[in-house]
This record gives structure tokens, sequence and C-alpha cells, in this order.
């Protein structure tokens, strides 16, 4: 709308109101004419002839005021819009200030009410200014149509677990393995919550929240954008001065642990109760599912939180210390978990886990122990991982759940690799948040160390494994009266059992049982491995008691109509595991070696396999020497593997699975020669590779590195910082090299 500002000298009756709003400037449309002079006075556009000349007779006639020759005209709709846009934004801030206060720092200023006034005035600001709304709106944290599916998105770095220790000498001896690689005692850690949540990685564009990604299968996660944004901890956007202020960049990953409060998880079982619903079983568990609702106004009902403890940018650490990630990242409005501390010895590192032991049940979320990590950043580079876990860092598990419970029988569970598991089938018990039903007995060994009678009272124990065990007789009770016997035959197929001498497990010998080919399906189509979503114990149960797969080949010859045939399927769903089992065809061939099943490789193994031999035909054909050249296999490895492929069944398998489209070949590890037989020890920090990186460098040139110096060691490579390891060289007259000249010698 278009306005004519007339510049008007008070001829008559000062005060006169002029139109229906008060005011002064140009928010208002009419304005009441005060006695000073020169006043603004404005007539809407929609009022105005097209004679602007005619226009002032009117107005002279009609109020008598002097009309000056000067006159401007404005566009209102602009002028009202860059108005709204200030009034908008600071009502934003001032919500994301309350939403600081509430959500992170567990502080309010104004009472619920008060706020919910707030965000609706904001909603309504936004209704009159759709064009201003912007994603990072606190009123956007809810919103969009409910998905069919989620994206897979690859992680800028594996987000690896944790190895777990369960007692203070396990936790000792973690401690001498950083003091032994990293060749010094001076070692600072961090101590934190282990939190009972699930990771999450959030990608930060700009200042601003672009993805929210699971953790998958460590490498390959799910874009849960749209259900991230309703946690009101995590922040939508954050303004670049107070990241600069806090020492981050605007384009950053942070990951950390998504969880449900212990109240408000309580409060949804409660309801559901109410309504005749079946509850859920523990929070964790819940969370997962929650973060993977295809509508987000279902996750945003579910009050969740989110403490992050990971910095990275490009994948990278950011920070030289961990606890100055921790600081960093409260100083940019995350909210850190308060619990946690830096100290400079094991035994702080003890007192800080058995003074949270007795204090973790009144936390307002669940725990299971304590994390503790190397500091430094730079002796965390230093360290590495392990194929699953990073070495600079280990969680303490506390003591397992239990409980006393009757054991009404045993069963024989055959696994995919015809292992026979003994299961003990309880009197139901609940054991930290879970009703425990059944608990392993591991094999016939343990049923007679603990002296298990069918009948017994049994105390069961839900460890860090989440597994349930039987641990012991309780002997307060009247026992069981039935020994337990050796299984002779397959509780599935029938066929007779063996127990190979210096084993303590019985096996399932026939290669058509069909509990091995449940448990070999289920395998290959776990996350872990070939990834295919959705592909779960149902579903798997319905394909082979049907007979529509027979083998994992058979996985590649499913159709829309096989899935239609089946209980509980419609077109869509049919059509999101095709696609899913077709997306599954762009792992690597490590995925491929893994989900085979040959007994005794895992997933590590695997890798190494892919690695050194590049192609499923060069591994198919390696014999029993050559497999023990690969890092970490064995002669009992390597003969697993020949025994696997000297198989026709497999080998034909295998055919299939290649021509079904799987990664059959994989990038090769070329070794050169011109470092072969030479040892290295890399020490302290080295300026412009990481230790990973500097340790590939050298294994690809043909060297070797090791963690320890030894008069058989060639090379110490001491980067700034460097431990004992440099004091032990010189000592042994062991050649110590700088980056550089490490550089020169691989070439």
């Amino acid at each position: 709308m278009t306005i004519l500002l007339i510049t008007a000298h008070i001829a008559r009756d000062p005060g006169i109101d002029f139109g229906a709003t008060e005011g002064r400037g140009i928010e208002a449309h009419r304005f009441r004419v005060g006695e000073d002079r020169g006043q603004l006075l404005d007539i809407h556009g929609d009022e105005l002839p097209e004679d602007k000349a005619r226009c002032f007779e009117n107005f002279h006639a009609r109020y008598n005021v002097q009309i000056c020759p000067d006159y401007f005209e404005y566009n209102l709709s602009a002028m009202a819009a860059k108005d709204a846009e200030k009034k908008i934004e600071a009502l934003r801030e001032k919500i994301r200030h309350h939403e600081h206060l509430y959500y992170v720092l567990d502080n309010p200023a104004i009472s619920d009410a008060e706020f919910d006034k707030l965000m609706q005035q904001l909603k309504d600001l936004e209704s009159e200014h759709p064009t201003l709304v912007t994603p990072d709106s606190p009123t956007q944290r809810v919103g969009g149509k409910p998905r069919e599916g989620f994206v897979k998105v690859r992680h800028s770095t594996p987000m690896l677990s944790l190895d777990n220790t369960y007692n203070e000498e396990e936790l000792r001896g973690w401690e001498r393995r950083v003091h032994e690689l990293t060749g010094r005692k001076d070692v600072d850690y961090v101590c934190e919550l282990k939190l009972d949540g699930m990771s999450l990685a959030l990608i930060y564009e700009d200042g601003r929240l672009a993805r929210g990604v699971t953790r998958g299968d460590g490498s390959v996660g799910e874009d849960v954008t749209l259900n991230v944004r309703t946690v009101r901890s995590i922040p939508l956007s954050i303004p670049k001065e107070r990241l600069k202020k806090a020492g981050i960049p605007v384009d950053f990953e942070v990951r950390g642990e998504l969880l449900m409060p212990t109240a408000s998880f309580k409060r949804i079982n409660e309801e559901r109760e109410k309504n005749g619903l079946p509850t859920f079983a523990n929070p964790r568990n819940f969370t997962a599912g929650t973060v993977r609702q295809l509508d987000a106004n279902i996750t945003a009902e579910r009050r969740m939180d989110f403490f992050p403890y990971i910095l990275l940018q490009n994948g990278r650490t950011y920070f030289d210390r961990h606890s100055k990630t921790l600081g960093a990242l409260g100083d940019a409005g995350f909210k850190v978990n308060p619990n946690h501390k830096l100290v400079h010895s094991m035994d702080e590192v003890w007192s800080f886990i058995q003074g949270w032991e007795g204090k973790r049940e009144s936390l307002p979320y669940e725990i299971d122990g304590i994390v503790v990590k190397v500091d430094r950043t730079a002796l965390q580079d230093e360290l590495g991982f392990t194929g699953k876990a990073p070495r600079w860092a280990i969680a303490y598990k506390y003591a397992a759940r239990g409980g006393v419970t009757k054991l009404e029988n045993i069963r024989w569970q055959t696994g995919r690799t015809g292992k026979l598991t003994p299961v003990a089938e309880l009197v139901p018990i609940p054991i930290g948040g879970t009703t425990v039903r059944n608990a392993t007995l591991h094999n016939m060994d343990e049923i007679r160390r603990l002296g298990v009678r069918i009948g017994d009272w049994v105390r069961v124990e839900r460890g860090g494994d989440v597994i349930p065990k039987v641990v012991e007789v309780d002997k307060e009770h009247p026992r069981g009266d039935k020994d337990v016997e050796d299984p002779e035959k397959c509780q599935v197929c029938g066929n007779k059992v063996v127990r190979t001498e210096g084993e303590v497990d019985y096996r399932c010998v026939n290669a058509n049982c069909p509990a091995k080919l449940l448990g070999t399906i289920l395998h290959f189509a776990s996350r872990g491995v070939m990834n295919i979503d959705g592909m779960g114990d149902a579903l798997v149960t319905q394909l082979t008691e049907r007979g529509l797969v027979k083998n994992v080949a058979d996985i590649y010859k499913l159709t829309k109509a096989d899935l239609l045939s089946l209980e509980r399927f419609a077109d869509k769903s049919a059509q999101n595991i095709l696609n899913e089992i077709e997306n599954s065809k762009q792992l690597p061939l490590e995925r491929v070696i893994y989900g085979l099943g040959i007994r005794m490789v895992g997933e590590r193994t695997a890798q190494f396999l892919a690695e050194h031999f590049g192609s499923m035909e060069a591994l198919e054909q390696a014999g029993v020497e050559e497999l023990q050249n690969v890092d970490e296999v064995g002669p009992r490895i390597a003969e697993s593997i020949v025994e696997f492929f000297s198989i026709p069944a497999n080998r034909k398998l295998v055919e299939r699975l290649g021509q079904a489209g799987l990664a059959f070949k994989g990038k090769k590890r070329e070794r050169g020669t011109k470092l072969a037989g030479k040892t290295f020890v890399l020490t302290g920090t080295l300026a412009t590779y990481s230790r990973d990186e500097a340790k590939k460098m050298i294994e690809d040139a043909g060297g070797k590195v090791t963690g320890s110096v030894s008069k058989k060691t060639d090379y110490v490579v001491a980067g700034t910082d460097a431990g004992s390891k440099l004091d032990k060289a010189k000592e042994l007259g062991v050649a110590v090299i700088d980056e550089q000249e490490m550089i020169r010698l691989v070439g």
C-alpha cells in the first residue's frame, strides 16, 4: 500500500483526531495532530485520488490546515515488513534465551504460561508475515508431513563404540597400555557419566543445524533431522558471535548422547497403562524408537534430552584437549553434562567411579557406568584405534543389576554357526527396566560349574553386555530335582550334534538346519554387515518358512510379489525392503566377506582380508600360508577360511552373490618394498600427519610400526613433546629421526 506523507501547519483545533490510531511515527497509519508545526500526516493509499492536488484541497477544506507543497510517497508494506522483521527477530531471541534457561540450564525465569504467550505472539507475527519465517525459528522445531522412510548418511569419520571394563584391575590394565603406547606416565584423563541412551551426530553449517544422523552401523547412519529438531536442548542455530567467543568455527559437527529422562519415560508409560496400551521396557530402547518415528510430532511429545561430548571439524577433533571441548560446547549453548571431571591419575579416576556408583539412582536419567578418556588430543591421535574402539577411551561398567527367580526349563538354542547355547527359561522377573524371561548359561561346562538343575532358584544379572545370564544358584530356596543332560540332537532339525575335542561347545553339523539358516540371514542383513533395514526376525522367519529364502543369495532374487504374499506387507513396505536390498549392493568388499559368516572371521578380520587381497576371487584362492601374512590372521583363522571355501556349496553361494552385483572388488592395500624389513616406532606429536596417517605411510612402503622400542627397532620417529620412548631409543642407540626424515625415507 502506498501512503502520501504531507507536511501540515496547524490552522485550528490543535489536538483534533484525524484517524483512529494515535501516535507518532510511521508505524501508525493516521495521527492525532499535536500543537507542534510541521507534523507528518498520512492518508491511506486506497483513499488517495489520482489527482494529488485535489487531495490537498479536500484535506484543506475538511480540516482547515495549510498544506505545504512538498510531499513524499512511501511503500507502507515494505516499511511494515522491515519493522515486523525486527520485532520477530527480537521475539525469537527472547524465546531462545528462555529455552536455554529452561532446557539447558534447568533454571527457568518465567512460567510455562508466559513462555507459551511469547511463542503464540511469534506464531501470530509469522502468520501475518509468512515470508519472514526461517528454518531456525523456535516455531519450526516441529513441522512437515510424516515421512515415508529415512535417508542413509555416511559419517565424516566412524562412530565407534567403546571397549568395556568391569573392575579396577582391568581399568589399571588399560592405563598401563596407555602408558606403554605413549611412552609417558603423566597422562591426564576426563571422567564422564556413561549415559544410557543412543549416539547422535549433529552437523551445523554456518551456525545452523543442517542434519541430525543416528549412529547406525558406525559408518552409515540415518537422517533424523526433523525429529532431532524437536529436542529443545539442541540449538537450531547459534549466533556467530557466540561461536566465535566459544572458539568454535561456524561449520562443525557435534556428537553426543540422546536420551529419555526417567520422569518423561515414567509419565508416558503411566499414560499408556491408563489407556490399556502395552508399556515400554526401558528408556534406551524407547529413545531409539522415538528418534526413528516417521512423524516428528510424535517425537516432540516425548521430551528427550541431548548431551554433547565430541566436537569435530572435517572429521577431526577440533580442540587440543577434551576438557576444552566440553567447555567450549557449554559456552556455545549446548547442554553439556555437568558431572564430568578432569583428573591427573588413575587413583582420581577410581575415586570418581566409586563416588558416582552410590549416587546414580539420584540422577534424572539412567547411567550404566563411567567413561574415561585421555584428555590430550595429541595423545589420542598417538594411541589411535582398534577395529571397533578407540584405544584412548574406556567404559567402566557398574555391577550388573540382578534378581532371583525360578529356572523352569533349559532349551538348547542353535545359532547361525551351528553352535548350541543353553538358554534358561525363567519365571519372568524385572531387571533394570526390562522383564527378563530367558538367560544364557553359556555352555555345558558352565552349567556343571554352577551346579544348575531344572527347578532351581537362580540369581540372574543383566550386565554391561545387556544379555541376561545366570550367575549362581540361590541355595536358600529349595533345590531343583532334575539334572541337565548333554544335548544329543539339534532341537530345530533333529540331527545329531557333535562336540569337537578341545572345545566346550556342541554344534549342529547339518548344513540345511533351519536354525542356522535363520541366524545366517539375520547376520547377513544386520546393521553392521549388509545393513538391510527392516529385515528382522519376523520377516526372515516368514521368508525361510515359506521357502522364499534358502540362503543369503536368495535375498537378491526377491520380488515385490514375493513380499506382498507375506503377512502385514503392503506395496509401500514391500518397496522399502526392495530398496534396502538394492542399496546393500553398494557396500564394500569387507562387508560381504563378513556377511559370509566364516567362522572366526569378524568385522576387523574381514577388513584386513579385503585390504590384503583386494578381491573375493583372490581371497577364495588363498592358501593357509598366504592367509597368515594378513594382519591378525593366525593358523586357526587361516584354516577356517580355507575350509569354508573348500565346500562346493559355499563356493556356489559366493558365485551367486557376485552375479547379484555385490562388491567383489575392493581397494587393495599396495605395499612397497622401500622400507621392507624396517621397524619403526612413533612418539610425540607430528606436525603434518596424524599417528594413523604416518603408520599407513610406513606400512604402505613395506615397513612395520610397533608400539615399543627394542634393539630390533630401526627408527624412532619423534615429534614434539616426545615421551619415554625417545629416552629408550637413545639408551639403546636406536636411530631417532623427525617427521621430515620419515617422509624422505618413505619417498
